[in-house]
């Protein structure tokens, strides 16, 4: 046997150079059979595959229309949490608003369901929406391509009988498992795949899928439905124990469902970080008034909101103690790391992270676990050193840290000006789809560099939507990153351009044998 690299043949090799994204997209979000109908709009590709169904504007009546058998797509200007219950049960979503990291991108990406979004040419009337002079009712069938962003009119026959995120059996070929599995091995010890998930369904598709662990699980995204929504609004609006003891019992529940899955692998939490205007849609707006802003996505938000109201990650951390307690005592292994959101300053963290430790030790629920930072605004890259002093490991957001380095809303610029600006060649590539090396990329291997240079030991990795991306998952390695995550459907394509980025490193370098280290 010759030429092999980590154990693999010449011909196993091949077959996991040769394998490509879309084949592997593919195979996980089938297309439409056919020819495509009317186009009405076209909008931004937010979350592969292809569905069809009724339209419907809104919630209520994606519910309804869902309620009477019929499959849906649901409509809207853009999705809350609010819209959670509809989400789940739509075949695909379209929206007139939001990027690759809106509400109903990242949630329909993390579910494995079709959408469209920022198709900013539709307009909305009382009973359906309308682009140019042709209106759409409610209950007229739409089809949406998450893979192109078309959205065209009627009824369209979908490429195989189930998806990746319809049917609860789906897997994928077994030959690709095969290549999957080869992939894995190269990279083996250079590069994790984790992934993003906040619920047990999530986390069972993502272990399914092949990642070694939960890299992120949000868990503002656990109070996503609407009965859960209003606890978080209680306990944000008035922090009575009442409701404290509400938020402790839910997490502690979805706690020990996610552990219950990923028994034996790594569960990274962390802490509330609910954007205000999303959380507090709904409630009384006399009660919410007060929490009003007009940028809330640098408002009270991530870690500001838990050292305002310390009573909130006191609970969580309360509530993730008692579930690794559950858990461990019906004889399961509980690995679990929690993680504090949108640090900017050292003493931010330094009482953040001393909350979490007394919350831990006042549960007694045996040794305080690993404690880790995100590190998604660039002052918090520039001070890594004194970050990294006080934390096990860091995970780089790089949703947000887009964002901030560019100055681009991530909901609002995709069609308005990043498409012209790539089409104009003003931009290389979308930098919410592929990472940014120049600035954002800049700023990541600097952090890191200074974050080891107080603490050699910090593990560190990417938690944004650009850890399914194989352009960067090529600069996490490169940089010397520990892992990425992403939404759990991405996992296989992480898992392929791992192993395919170090056989181009060691192709590169000449290197006919072992790759490089």
């Amino acid at each position: 046997m010759t030429g092999c690299v980590a154990g693999l043949t010449d011909h196993q090799r091949r077959a996991v150079a040769e394998l490509s994204v879309e084949e592997l997209t593919g195979a996980l979000h089938p297309g439409f059979a056919c020819e495509a109908g009317i186009l009405l709009t076209c909008g931004l590709a937010a979350s592969p595959g292809a569905a069809s169904g009724l339209a419907a504007v809104g919630s209520q009546a994606a519910l309804d229309l869902a309620s009477a058998g019929n499959t849906v797509i649901l409509v809207a200007t853009e999705t809350t949490p609010a819209d959670v219950a509809a989400m789940g049960l739509s075949a695909g979503i379209l929206t007139a608003r939001g990027g690759l990291a809106s509400h109903a991108a990242v949630v329909a990406r993390g579910w494995g369901i079709p959408a469209v979004c920022d198709a900013r040419e539709i307009t909305f009337h009382h009973d359906g929406f309308a682009v140019g002079d042709r209106r759409i009712a409610n209950g007229v069938p739409i089809s949406i391509d998450g893979s192109t962003g078309e959205v065209t009119l009627g009824e369209r026959d979908i490429a195989g009988s189930a998806t990746a995120g319809t049917d609860p059996d789906f897997g994928l070929p077994a030959e690709m498992t095969d290549v999957l599995s080869w992939a894995d091995r190269l990279a083996r010890g250079r590069l994790a795949v984790f992934a993003n998930a906040d619920s047990a369904l999530d986390a069972a598709t993502a272990r399914t899928l092949g990642a070694q662990g939960i890299g992120l699980c949000r868990t503002e995204h656990m109070f996503l439905s609407p009965d859960r929504l209003e606890i978080v609004q209680h306990v944000i609006l008035s922090g009575h124990d009442e409701h404290l003891d509400d938020l402790v019992a839910a997490q502690r529940a979805d706690f020990h469902e996610l552990l219950v899955v990923m028994d034996g692998l790594p569960v990274t939490v962390r802490l509330l970080d609910a954007p205000m205007h999303e959380f507090l849609a709904g409630a009384d707006p006399e009660s919410a008034s007060q929490w009003e802003e007009h940028n809330p996505m640098l408002g009270v938000r991530g870690v500001r909101l838990g050292l305002l109201r310390p009573d909130l990650y006191a609970a969580q951390v309360q509530a993730l103690a008692g579930a690794v307690g559950d858990w461990r005592a019906a004889g399961g292994t509980a690995r679990v790391e929690i993680m504090v959101p949108l640090v900017a300053t050292a003493g931010e963290l330094s009482a953040a992270v001393g909350a979490v430790r007394t919350a831990w030790e006042h549960a007694q629920r045996g040794p305080v676990p690993p404690i880790g930072t995100m590190i998604e605004t660039p002052r918090a890259c520039l001070i890594a050193d004194q970050l990294a002093a006080g934390v096990s490991f860091a995970s780089f957001g790089t949703n947000d840290l887009t964002q901030m380095v560019f100055g681009f809303s991530r909901d609002d610029t995709a069609t308005r000006v990043i498409a012209p600006y790539l089409e104009d060649g003003l931009l290389d590539a979308d930098p919410f789809v592929s990472l940014d090396r120049a600035g954002v990329g800049e700023l990541v291997s600097s952090a890191l560099a200074r974050g080891r240079g107080i603490n050699p030991e910090l593990r560190a990795g990417i938690c944004g939507e650009h850890g399914g991306d194989p352009t960067s998952i090529r600069f996490a390695i490169q940089a010397g990153l520990d892992y990425v995550s992403c939404s759990p459907y991405r996992v296989p394509i992480a898992r392929l351009a791992a192993a395919q980025s170090l056989l181009a490193a060691a192709t590169e370098q000449g290197a006919p044998g072992p790759i490089p280290s």
